[in-house]
């Protein structure tokens, strides 16, 4: 900014860094706005990037750190709802009139320390309003992605949403799907991770977006669960629950924290006074599957949300597994984010932590050389003697893994020992021929 003063040019602070500033918070970035143009940036920083050079934007590298530098600047019309077909390059009073919020919409010269607002933002900011600039439609208009974004604001930073912006945000939800869906997973992920998600959700509801993007979701509400197991009311109100419990989760956590109850809907039966939810595990697993698709996330993370929401009561049996059959449990790939679903799901319902705590005590008492222990045997020592190289193999290797798990076998000679006993060489129920004739007949 200093560089950009030196030459002539008006620099500013732009965007959500000073509302973050104001607001006390350490902002995650900073946002230059300038009357320079993009050639006159390119031309006084050796290091850019132009990635919006028809609408002013330039990545600047300054000391190991990317600042967007934008020219001020008037929007045209928007007609995909997301970018404006034209732009005319203005001043800081009509860039901050075309921006979404008003506290999102200051600027701030750090040289004179001065708030420049042309949006009443330092008010709403005292008032905790998030409140569209102008008319709340047009803003929404020209970009759909706005009315999530007002609503995952407000949630994060304790706000509530002037009645205006939110009655637009009502009219225009059904719109919401005009924009890629890639953006909507990643404004959901956002709401689930950055705080604030049990509010986000409520609003979300309350607007009409959530029945539009996700209608499972929804649909939890007024689905009443047997009060014994869940006092604290229906389906959405247990969610909710557990999405406040939520601290800056991993993106597989939040979502699976989000749908672990999606198919009870679905899957609810009631006998006299008795509720039951058989088989929602497995079917919402389905359900988590496709909307994760639907949101466009990866399938790394679609494949783990499912994992979650398939085994999140599996906890409940873990105090009666066999010890094989426990510690196979415990050493499964993603059963860390699967034992805090557990226990966030148990605190927003009965409250009964023994099968987490259980878990817990055991991975600690046992430890990764007991849970996953290195293998007793390998095939050369199966060959050694005299078995040939089949199918047996794995059918032995998972026996004697079974016997080293129930602490049956410790020792390399002691699984030598137990094989011997109970495996013999010749009741072969492959083919019956070795893999090196398979190979010399050309099979």
């Amino acid at each position: 900014m200093q560089t950009l003063r030196d030459h002539g040019f008006t620099a500013y602070l732009a965007g959500g860094c000073v509302r973050d500033k104001l607001l006390g918070i350490e902002p995650k970035d900073f946002d230059v706005a300038t009357n320079a143009r993009t050639k006159e940036v390119l031309a006084l920083f050796p290091h850019t990037v132009p990635v919006g050079a028809q609408f002013g934007v330039v990545l600047v590298n300054c000391d190991g750190h990317q600042v967007e530098v934008a020219t001020f600047r008037a929007d045209g019309i928007y007609r995909d709802g997301r970018h404006p077909e034209s732009v005319r390059f203005g001043d800081p009073r009509e860039d901050a009139l075309r921006r979404d919020f008003t506290i999102n919409g200051m600027f701030y010269d750090p040289l004179t320390e001065e708030v420049i607002d042309y949006v009443g933002g330092r008010q709403d900011l005292t008032r905790r309003v998030i409140r569209a600039i102008g008319d709340p439609y047009a803003r929404f208009a020209e970009d759909r992605l706005r009315m999530i974004r007002a609503i995952r604001l407000a949630a994060r930073l304790g706000f509530t949403i002037d009645a205006e912006t939110f009655a637009a945000i009502g009219a225009l939800a059904p719109t919401i799907v005009d924009i890629a869906w890639e953006r909507i997973g990643e404004e959901v992920v956002k709401i689930l991770s950055e705080g604030g998600a049990k509010q986000a959700f409520t609003l979300l509801s309350e607007s009409g977006l959530l029945a539009v993007i996700l209608p499972e979701v929804e649909a939890m509400r007024g689905v009443e669960q047997s009060p014994d197991f869940h006092p604290e009311g229906d389906v959405f109100v247990h969610t909710l629950l557990v999405l406040d419990k939520l601290d800056h989760p991993s993106e597989t956590l939040a979502l699976g924290a989000l749908l672990h109850d999606v198919a009870k809907p679905l899957c609810r039966e009631q006998k006299g006074d008795r509720v039951t939810f058989y088989g929602h595990c497995e079917k919402g697993a389905e359900m988590a599957v496709a909307i994760c698709q639907r949101l466009k996330r990866s399938r790394a993370t679609w494949e783990r949300v499912a994992y979650l929401v398939k085994n999140h009561l599996r906890l409940l049996d873990a105090p009666h597994m066999r010890p094989a059959t426990l510690k196979r449990f415990l050493r499964e790939e993603g059963i860390e984010e699967l034992l805090e679903l557990a226990r966030i799901d148990a605190l927003s319902s009965s409250g009964d932590l023994r099968p987490y705590e259980f878990c817990r005590r055991q991975l600690a008492e046992l430890g990764p050389e007991q849970i996953a222990p290195p293998r007793l045997l390998s095939g050369h020592d199966l060959i050694a003697l005299g078995f040939r190289p089949g199918p047996r193999f794995k059918q032995i290797f998972e026996a004697v893994e079974e016997a080293q798990l129930e602490g049956q076998l410790v020792t390399r000679e002691d699984a030598l020992s137990w094989v011997r006993q109970h495996w013999h060489p010749d009741d072969q129920t492959d083919t019956g021929q070795t893999l090196s004739a398979r190979t010399a007949e050309g099979t």
